[in-house]
């Protein structure tokens, strides 16, 4: 997985984290409301975001599994050589410096 898509998938799980708790707190107010359609769709909501919640606890596990193995993947690869680690980062750092100084 690229960076980026590591950044969109922190991104989304964060909105969707953001939807559940939203989600949760319009069932908590509406609690008081009567009617049976009423209750029933707060009844498969909750179920709903019970399983929401569930699979996004799952998705944020994956994602701290996959970058724990990238950091070590990248660690043991900097480990074995470490002079070219430090001469791709001298020459990032290089490039960056030039582009950020023509501003």
């Amino acid at each position: 997985m690229s960076e980026f898509s590591d950044v969109n998938t922190q991104k989304l799980l964060a909105d969707m984290k953001t939807v559940v708790t939203d989600a949760e707190e319009i069932l908590q107010k509406t609690k008081d409301s009567a009617g049976d359609e009423i209750a029933e769709v707060r009844e498969r909501l909750g179920e709903s975001l019970r399983d929401a919640r569930v699979r996004l606890a799952e998705a944020q596990a994956a994602l701290v599994d996959h970058t724990k193995g990238v950091a070590c993947t990248c660690d043991r690869c900097v480990r074995e050589k470490p002079w070219q680690a430090a001469g791709i980062a001298a020459c990032i750092g290089l490039l960056l410096g030039i582009a950020i100084g023509r501003r």
